[in-house]
């Protein structure tokens, strides 16, 4: 086992993955994993905020500003990764095909 103090962020990221992958998996619902998973970092960013800051009334706004392009950040870098590099489907069933359970994005 890793010793916590040398743990990466990344390391970190990669257990909570794994786990969205199983509860994919197991749901058989990406879009209702990663909603819950947005859920979950959105909970415990706000227990973060609030024992960092001493006024999270007062601090609020400047939080979500700073989570928020934090996250935009994350995300765009990813983005740009799998853009370059898409991801290969496992599962070309029809099924999986036709599966709608993840919005689709349309510019």
């Amino acid at each position: 086992m890793t010793d916590a103090s040398n743990t990466t962020i990344f390391e970190l990221a990669d257990q909570f993955i794994a786990l969205a992958n199983q509860l994919s998996q197991q749901e058989g619902d990406v879009g209702k994993v990663g909603t819950a998973l947005r859920f979950a970092a959105a909970r415990f960013n706000a227990f973060e905020a609030a024992i960092k800051s001493a006024d999270l009334g007062a601090e609020k706004d400047s939080a979500l500003e700073w989570f928020s392009g934090e996250y935009r950040e994350m995300l765009n870098d990813n983005l740009e990764d799998h853009i370059a590099n898409p991801p290969v489907m496992q599962d070309t069933s029809a099924s999986a095909v036709n599966d709608d359970s993840v919005q689709m994005f349309k510019g």
